[in-house]
């Protein structure tokens, strides 16, 4: 199994793309690695506490889906230089800094997971 550094998966982060919305809070990624697709998406972690999966979602090309949906036979794509937008609905974070815990779970690699640290916007 590879292991890829948790400091080349932080690059898919947007930094200061932390924001609240009117039905809660989103963060960005984009991909400048190189395309690669997910069987399942590991619960959002934020201070320590885990995002329920059926909270959040991901869109990319005007396309929404939840993390929950993500599945073997339906995985979560990461295309190349394509902005993904990550929504968490029904709740909001306070201003100031904020921990992520972001992670997949790619075929042939496993659980991946990066954290990176950023304040709302």
């Amino acid at each position: 199994m590879v292991a890829v550094p948790a400091f080349l998966l932080r690059r898919l982060y947007v930094t200061g793309s932390l924001r609240n919305t009117p039905d809660g809070y989103q963060l960005q990624l984009k991909n400048s690695l190189g395309s690669g697709y997910a069987k399942g998406i590991l619960p959002l972690v934020v201070d320590g506490q885990e995002v329920p999966l059926d909270a959040t979602s991901f869109q990319v090309d005007g396309v929404v889906t939840p993390f929950a949906a993500v599945s073997e036979q339906s995985p979560f794509t990461i295309a190349l230089n394509k902005l993904t937008t990550i929504a968490v609905r029904e709740r909001t974070l306070s201003p100031g800094p904020h921990k992520l815990v972001i992670g997949f779970v790619v075929v042939g690699l496993g659980k991946l997971s990066f954290d990176v640290t950023d304040a709302v916007a």
